[in-house]
């Protein structure tokens, strides 16, 4: 099992949206991060800097790295996309984080 981190960051005055609609996250969305083999998945919002911060687990046998391929990942990106910097494709801007500590 592997673990990632990155951050993203929102826009401002849409936190409680941005919230909302992952209190709501698609079932079919859900189950296409499982199937890719991730879990474990949280992201954390740093209010004072709009940073959010997101951190998941991996299966060693994951398929993550497709999951931008697929019809339901692209369509929550463009739902996503007025509520937080992105990329020309919608995709979110991330910028990976290294673990530089682990405590199990």
């Amino acid at each position: 099992m592997n673990q990632t981190a990155f951050l993203m960051k929102l826009k401002p005055g849409v936190a409680a949206e941005y919230k909302q609609r992952h209190d709501e996250i698609w079932p079919e969305l859900a189950a296409e991060l499982k199937a890719a083999g991730v879990s474990d998945y949280s992201i954390f919002l740093d209010e004072q800097t709009l940073t959010l911060f997101a951190v998941q687990k991996l299966s060693d046998d994951n398929t993550a790295a497709a999951l931008p391929k697929t019809p339901v990942v692209r369509k929550w990106w463009d739902y996503m996309a007025p509520l937080m910097e992105t990329n020309s494709d919608h995709s979110p801007v991330t910028s990976p984080l290294r673990e530089v500590f682990h405590l199990d």
